[in-house]
């Protein structure tokens, strides 16, 4: 039975979009073993929540924090899910305005309540994402997948 990864992603200028893309591609070297679902924050919930074998979100930092949709796929998860999916292998990118730095510590602070487990360095990309930018959130798409198709995490 494949291992299912869940991309939950939030983006208005493209830039996020971007992101989750480029991870969705290095993911998908792994298509034999692992099943990718892409999702809006807004269509996520609690079904594929408990249905995942590994989270990547994606967000752009918006007024210093995450994304109205990704805070409302966490709001709408947390209670139900509470203690259901502790060690759940997790990354993050963010596009961002200015240095992310908040978007990264709500969302580290809610998966810290969820009991998730970063398995990736979260990416933080300042701006227009680069090719080196793009290279780095596919590293991490890989990342995720790999370590489900071998039962690393």
């Amino acid at each position: 039975m494949k291992k299912q990864l869940l991309l939950v992603y939030a983006s208005q200028s493209g830039r996020t979009r971007q992101l989750i893309d480029a991870a969705l591609d290095g993911a998908a070297e792994f298509a034999d073993e692992v099943e990718c679902r892409l999702l809006h924050g807004l269509q996520a919930g609690v079904d594929e929540l408990m249905s995942c074998d590994g989270l990547l979100i994606g967000t752009p930092e918006n007024f210093g924090y995450m994304s109205g949709a990704i805070k409302d796929f966490l709001d709408r998860t947390y209670y139900p899910c509470e203690g259901r999916r502790i060690g759940l292998p997790y990354a993050l990118l963010i596009s961002a305005g200015n240095d992310g730095s908040g978007a990264l510590r709500g969302i580290e602070r809610i998966a810290s309540g969820f009991a998730w487990k970063a398995v990736a360095e979260p990416l933080i990309v300042i701006g227009e994402p680069d090719q080196a930018a793009l290279q780095r959130a596919r590293e991490i798409g890989q990342t995720l997948a790999a370590g489900l198709s071998i039962g690393a995490f």
